[in-house]
């Protein structure tokens, strides 16, 4: 990642910001170079710590850098479905079909979402094999835990070896994979350099839990409530931004919703 304008946190920087907020102490007597928590329960928990805060805000702000292309799919000619590893996309958006003839690119079709009984009902034999021009996700196999594949099912069922673009959403690398010497004050994730606010009061609020402070009956019982409204502040200036970066924003443009009139679309 290029340096960013803003102040990035690093994995250690994460620990010493969290270590201060929170009270308690932190060093790298253990693992040199990496930063821990002196309280082993507290060190114990980081990685759920980071799980909290930065699923959390990959699900609240929806983020352009989590879109993503990959087409290296290939279709089998007369199977109707298409395996994705369960770990390339958390979301499916768009399928595309490419056509290719003596090994250039003539044309691209994308696919429509139906249902996946409208595909049985209109390409349920191998008769109509053809340019797959619809799709429908099916799931994982019966019995296999949802760890291996997400099924798609193509109508009609193809013709031939098509290539296949697909468009979608997966999770952001945790900061916790840069928690090892040499990289612990040296890399950055995307949520670390741009949403490093969020983060922090996200994390915080986690932390809230952890020191008992999570209710109205704990020591300090505005110290979740605080922090829960410190991010939904934050939270509630990040959507539109991102919104911005995807032309979804007022009048779908890229532009902020204007005070003394709001375009048409």
């Amino acid at each position: 990642m290029s340096t960013p304008n803003t102040n990035p946190l690093s994995y250690n920087s994460w620990v010493q910001q969290i270590a201060s907020m929170a009270v308690v102490l932190a060093n790298d007597d253990n693992s040199p170079g990496v930063m821990q928590f002196v309280d082993a329960p507290l060190q114990a928990i980081v990685p759920m710590i980071l799980n909290y805060a930065e699923l959390r805000i990959q699900r609240d702000v929806d983020l352009l850098p989590s879109q993503t292309t990959n087409n290296t799919y290939v279709l089998t000619a007369g199977n109707p479905v298409l395996d994705i590893p369960i770990d390339d996309f958390l979301i499916v958006q768009t399928f595309t079909v490419t056509q290719v003839s003596d090994g250039t690119q003539v044309n691209e079709y994308p696919l429509l979402p139906v249902s996946k009984e409208f595909i049985q009902n209109c390409y349920g034999g191998a008769a109509s094999s053809g340019t797959p021009r619809y799709f429908a996700m099916v799931g994982d196999n019966f019995g296999d835990g949802a760890d291996t594949f997400n099924k798609v099912l193509l109508g009609p069922s193809p013709n031939f070896a098509y290539t296949l673009r697909v468009t979608g959403t997966i999770r952001t690398p945790s900061l916790f994979k840069y928690a090892v010497a040499g990289n612990a004050d040296t890399k950055f994730t995307w949520i670390s350099s741009y949403l490093p606010d969020l983060l922090i009061m996200a994390s915080m609020v986690y932390i809230s839990a952890f020191q008992r402070n999570f209710s109205a009956t704990s020591d300090s019982a505005d110290m979740g409530l605080s922090y829960e409204k410190a991010y939904q502040a934050l939270r509630l200036g990040a959507i539109p931004e991102e919104n911005r970066k995807k032309a979804q924003a007022s009048g779908w443009t890229p532009y902020s919703t204007p005070t003394a009139a709001t375009p048409t679309r």
